[in-house]
């Protein structure tokens, strides 16, 4: 594959013995980055919002790889434990490592999916992962106080970006600010305009949500583009076999 040539691959992950999700990896051999993308605890892999940001980075030369939490798989049930989550992030990095090989990684996610990445970074370093990007990161449930969220993010020792809108209910941006500001010179914070938590922006803001989107996707590549991404590739867990 060279040039604009673009691809999109279907594929299972295995997360461990009798648990495996569906996966989809898009993007170009020559692709200048790669992201693991996790889905938020609302929708999965395949939600319009997770769609446009994959094609989105494609666009711009980064490759995804999008993949669906065991309880999504299931189509029952709330949100996994996070022993779980973690796991399937860290099997989903593992074959990202493969299906794009030799090109410098990030993962993270929509709102839980971007948390869950982070507490399993926090937990044990994701093997070859040079920075987690937060696409609306949930430091409370709606209408509710913070909930002791962001503690274990203190334990993260790679770079974080947070994408965050200033009308997003989970995270006041104050407070946002003011995490960002204690996490130090790891975190950066890209604040959107009146965008809610879906990125979705009022008609008197001036603007539209695919214009949002554009400002999303070029805040996030700027980003990439910033942090060195070199790693270690590990061999992935593979299913029967």
């Amino acid at each position: 594959m060279t040039g604009t040539v673009r691809t999109m691959q279907r594929m299972l992950i295995c997360v461990d013995e009798g648990v495996s999700v569906s996966a989809i990896a898009e993007g170009g051999a020559d692709a200048a980055f790669a992201f693991v993308l996790a889905h938020g605890a609302g929708a999965g892999m395949e939600h319009r919002f997770m769609t446009a940001v994959a094609q989105g980075l494609s666009a711009r030369n980064v490759a995804t790889l999008r993949f669906q939490f065991p309880f999504m798989e299931r189509k029952a049930g709330g949100p996994d434990r996070p022993p779980l989550a973690h796991a399937t992030i860290r099997a989903a990095i593992g074959q990202a490592h493969v299906v794009f090989p030799g090109i410098p990684l990030f993962a993270g996610g929509k709102s839980y999916g971007g948390r869950m990445t982070s507490q399993a970074q926090a937990l044990a370093p994701l093997p070859g992962v040079g920075g987690i990007v937060f696409l609306g990161f949930p430091m409370n449930a709606p209408g509710k106080p913070a909930q002791g969220r962001t503690e274990h993010l203190h334990k993260v020792r790679v770079p974080m970006l947070f994408v965050q809108g200033t009308r997003d209910k989970l995270a006041e941006i104050g407070a946002m600010e003011e995490l960002v500001h204690d996490l130090g010179e790891l975190a950066s914070l890209k604040t959107i305009a009146e965008a809610d938590h879906s990125y979705h922006v009022p008609h008197r803001s001036g603007r539209t949500d695919d214009e949002v989107m554009v400002e999303l996707l070029d805040a996030v590549v700027t980003w990439m583009q910033a942090q060195d991404g070199s790693c270690a590739r590990p061999r992935p867990r593979l299913c029967g076999g």
